[in-house]
């Protein structure tokens, strides 16, 4: 169900914007009224975007200074943080370790570069959302996939404290922790772990990005005032706290 003119007058900025869950949220934000600055690195899926409402940025957000310049130059009311990898599927002690670094640079850094330029930017503003997109792996850790628990874990955890450090500004920040939804980034995984993390859903389906796209846009919106440093499970069943 889309809400006509819920965002009028806002404008967002989602990176990894440019396919699967990032996609969804732009543009159920610029369905509903806003307007949608795409932020990704990949300038061909960048090129495909031809909507209303959205313009787009190629950025690396591993780069803290062009993410600190970007963000200034948008000064959005929404920040959606959707950009991440998996990293290969093996277990901890045969980890590559410039792979754990790759993740944890992308899935947590990059998340850290992205508020820590938003948040000062929406508090002078009294008014801003920030959403960020977990996983159910970074509450229960699945195996043979030890950097990206790890470092959706982290994004849990700084979601809370940012959260708690805005609670009196009119900014809210709040993550979204789904299991696996079936975008793209399947192309990671091996067949054995998708076979597994669906194996876990008791609903026995994966999520759907506009099922994502749901939650993310009511977290972006004025309905949710009173929720933040939060992190909201779409699992299917899987998780229970």
């Amino acid at each position: 169900m889309i809400f006509e003119n819920r965002f009028k007058g806002r404008s967002a900025v989602v990176t990894g914007g440019a396919a699967g869950l990032g996609a969804g949220i732009a543009g159920r934000i610029v369905a509903e009224g806003g307007t949608a600055e795409v932020w990704d690195i990949n300038p061909d899926a960048l090129a495909s975007i031809d909507t209303p409402g959205m313009t787009t940025r190629q950025i690396d957000v591993t780069d803290a200074s062009a993410v600190a310049d970007a963000m200034a130059q948008t000064n959005p009311d929404i920040l959606v943080c959707s950009a991440g990898i998996t990293g290969p599927n093996t277990t901890t002690w045969d980890y590559p370790v410039e792979d754990w670094l790759a993740v944890h640079n992308l899935n947590v850094n990059a998340v850290f570069y992205c508020c820590r330029a938003a948040a000062p930017l929406m508090a002078a503003k009294g008014w801003g959302r920030i959403v960020n997109i977990a996983s159910i792996a970074g509450k229960e850790g699945n195996p043979n996939a030890p950097a990206y628990s790890s470092s959706k874990a982290a994004v849990i955890g700084l979601t809370k404290s940012l959260g708690k450090e805005l609670a009196t500004t009119g900014v809210t920040c709040n993550a979204i922790a789904p299991a696996a939804v079936r975008t793209a980034i399947f192309d990671q995984m091996t067949q054995e772990h998708i076979d597994f993390m669906q194996s876990k859903i008791p609903m026995g389906r994966f999520g759907t990005v506009e099922e994502i796209a749901a939650m993310a846009c009511w977290l972006a919106s004025d309905e949710a005032s009173f929720s933040t440093g939060f992190c909201f499970d779409q699992s299917g069943g899987r998780a229970t706290a």
